[in-house]
């Protein structure tokens, strides 16, 4: 069995300020052990599940930050970035079995995450044909795209919560929850355990149930915080500036649809 793995680090347990997610603060090396420990759950559950090959994606910032000496024979890991549409999921289009997201969080505008974003910190809200959507959403349509389930997702309750409403079939676990700057999290020893578990359960799941329906057109749609970014981006070829700091790019090809976010966010 063939499993891709996506890692973001802002869904990780007991992770609240942006200090702990960038690279080069003090605070970083904690969280980025935390990030490792809870990607390594999620490939031991994996292998448990019966998987022979897993392709990892470092999905954070840098793409730099999992810890790959701790890593097992069978993973392969993409660091970095590549410049490809698929971004988070980069290398899904070989035809997997599954994808596995971790740390991943809570979307631009909502409540549930101190660190809640959708691809970068000046868009104020990203749809897709009309649903605000976060980067679980984005990706795992992509996944889609290529007949890949999305099984399993791991991090902030909003995230969970939206996960199971996009794809009901899917095993989630909660690792945090954020009231305002602050979170409610369990020990990161509890998430690690639940991710294993979660992980070997979802593997097993009927894999056609859980994939994901692809538009057959999708308008995207990008509200930018600054009035600005949303002049520039409108340049992009069939994009729309429709006012109120928001740009719209429709088409028929969801990966169009990845290839327009990719240069409207400047990403």
């Amino acid at each position: 069995m063939k499993v891709f793995i996506s890692s973001d680090i802002e869904g990780t347990a007991g992770i609240t300020h942006w200090d702990e997610a960038e690279k080069g603060h003090f605070s970083y090396p904690e969280f980025r052990e935390l990030m490792t420990g809870e990607v390594l759950a999620a490939i031991e559950g994996a292998i448990e599940g019966g998987a022979t090959e897993i392709l990892l994606k470092d999905a954070h910032d840098s793409g730099r930050n999992i810890l790959t000496e701790k890593l097992p024979s069978c993973v392969r890991i993409i660091r970095g970035w590549s410049g490809h549409p698929l971004s988070m999921v980069q290398g899904i289009e070989d035809g997997f079995d599954a994808v596995i997201f971790t740390g991943y969080h809570s979307r631009a505008g909502s409540e549930t995450n101190p660190l809640a974003h959708t691809m970068n910190l000046r868009v104020s809200e990203l749809r897709l044909n009309g649903v605000p959507a976060s980067e679980f959403h984005l990706h795992a349509t992509a996944a889609a795209y290529y007949k890949v389930p999305a099984l399993f997702i791991s991090g902030d309750k909003g995230i969970c919560l939206d996960a199971q409403k996009l794809n009901p079939g899917m095993v989630t676990v909660t690792t945090m929850e954020g009231i305002g700057r602050s979170t409610i999290s369990v020990a990161p020893s509890v998430a690690r355990a639940s991710i294993r578990a979660g992980v070997k359960q979802a593997l097993g799941l009927d894999r056609g149930a859980c994939l994901l329906p692809v538009p057959r057109e999708t308008t995207l749609e990008v509200v930018f915080n600054n009035p600005t970014d949303a002049y520039r981006a409108s340049w992009y070829p069939g994009a729309k500036h429709v006012g109120n700091r928001t740009v719209q790019f429709t088409h028929g090809d969801f990966f169009e649809i990845l290839r327009a976010q990719k240069f409207i966010l400047g990403i």
